[in-house]
């Protein structure tokens, strides 16, 4: 079985990127940690796959809805926190681009 793909969040107002790397599962499905540490995306039954800050606040989730496949969707994804909401491509990250 293969590791998980890191993925990068892309921002579509200004091209603001935020790597995530695999840090292991949740719910039996791979969990990725923001590599400074901020921000899970990761999967669970009531939310499908979102990402959430330290105290468990979802901040995001994919606009097709919250699918339930194995990794996070390749697709837009809109965060919200307090009154900002942006839009990001969801971009896997290429093989040995750690």
């Amino acid at each position: 079985m293969t590791a998980p793909s890191p993925f990068t969040f892309v921002r579509h107002t200004d091209g603001l990127r935020h790597r995530f790397d695999h840090a292991g599962e949740r719910n039996g499905r791979p969990a990725f940690r923001r590599t400074d540490g901020q921000v899970w995306c990761c999967w669970s039954p009531t939310d499908g796959w979102h990402c959430e800050i330290a105290d468990g606040l979802v901040t995001a989730h994919p606009l097709n809805g919250h699918a339930d496949t194995p990794e996070p969707p390749a697709t837009v994804w809109r965060s919200f926190k307090n009154d900002r909401s942006y839009l990001y491509d969801l971009k896997r990250d290429p093989p040995n681009s750690a």
